[in-house]
């Protein structure tokens, strides 16, 4: 079974870029962020709808897939611009060959530590289940591709629980937070997918998000498991070209790398060893705190999780002030206990 590698297209206007893909014939994915119309009259970026017209320029290429942008919209915008019924309008508009829910990384620039990584996986169990129920109702769940978030290999088995999947229904399962993992470690890549290729039923199969070309020697013994990776890498790899060349990053240039890496890729699958020994790691055992305030705080988070996973709070709706909140009623009730 090959691994399928996507060409992430940093937007779908006419010009080199498109034209290359097109020419190519390798499945595409479009993040939603390039779909995305803005303004800055007021002084800040306003998000301001889609770019439905665009769609129509990806006719022509081998596939097309949809992104949430949910790294890019935690990075620059502190959260999601738009709501869950505004990424579904977007999702229902063009015969995608899926759509991957909205979801909540946890890279450490965006979950800087272990409470905050916790909080988030509850958030994208929220964000999958409103996207399942949503698409439901416009008719394309049979196109939704649920994402599944965590840093170590057990957070991902955490949120997989929480999605309660049919997997009669649901085949293809994203795995976020990949791109800038380490490929070993008990909390790498291999880590990672060898957990979930453990526990996983034999007919669901995982798409990763940004996976490291280095990595994709050790992913071929894994071909059972993985359908598909993807990739925008070569973006960078064409910036770093024209800085040292002292040129314009032109599409056409930006076209010539996306080529070259993507059949380095291909190149890098073909020529793996499908043999490869996995790696069997001791899951890290947490320390609970003794400060009373930390523990209040610590017991506000958790139950603040298991509101937002049962769709009692919105997975938009949360802030550090809030939780903090939380805490000084448990906190002061212990007082008084």
């Amino acid at each position: 079974m090959a691994i399928d590698v996507l060409v992430g297209l940093p937007h779908l206007h006419h010009g080199a870029i498109l034209r290359r893909a097109k020419a190519m014939q390798v499945p595409a994915l479009i993040s939603a962020n390039a779909l995305s119309r803005w303004s800055r009259r007021k002084g800040w970026p306003e998000w301001l709808g889609w770019k439905f017209d665009h769609l129509r320029n990806a006719q022509g290429l081998a596939s097309l897939s949809l992104d949430s942008a949910g790294f890019v919209a935690m990075a620059r915008y502190g959260g999601f611009p738009w709501r869950t019924s505004d990424y579904l309008e977007l999702a229902a508009s063009y015969p995608f060959r899926w759509f991957a829910s909205m979801d909540y990384c946890v890279e450490p620039e965006i979950a800087p530590d272990r409470e905050e990584v916790l909080d988030r996986i509850s958030r994208a169990i929220r964000a999958n289940l409103d996207c399942r129920s949503g698409a439901r109702d416009r008719g394309i769940e049979h196109r939704l591709m649920p994402v599944i978030q965590g840093r170590r290999p057990e957070d991902y088995e955490r949120c997989l629980e929480g999605l309660a999947l049919d997997f009669s229904r649901t085949r293809l399962i994203g795995v976020g937070s990949m791109c800038r993992r380490h490929v070993r470690g008990p909390e790498g890549l291999l880590a990672v997918l060898d957990h979930l290729d453990r526990i996983l039923p034999g007919e669901g199969m995982l798409h990763a998000f940004g996976v490291k070309g280095t990595a994709l020697s050790e992913l071929r013994g894994l071909a059972h498991r993985i359908a598909s990776i993807d990739s925008q890498a070569y973006g960078l790899a064409a910036r770093q070209d024209a800085l040292q060349r002292g040129v314009a990053k032109t599409d056409m240039l930006v076209a010539r790398h996306m080529q070259r890496w993507t059949g380095k890729q291909f190149s890098r699958l073909a020529n793996a060893s499908a043999a490869r020994q996995p790696e069997l790691l001791l899951p890290v055992q947490e320390t609970p705190p003794s400060d009373r305030w930390e523990q209040a705080i610590a017991q506000a988070r958790a139950e603040v999780r298991l509101l937002v996973e049962d769709g009692e709070i919105g997975h938009e709706d949360i802030s550090s002030l809030w939780i903090e909140q939380w805490a000084a009623d448990i906190y002061r009730d212990r007082l008084a206990a």
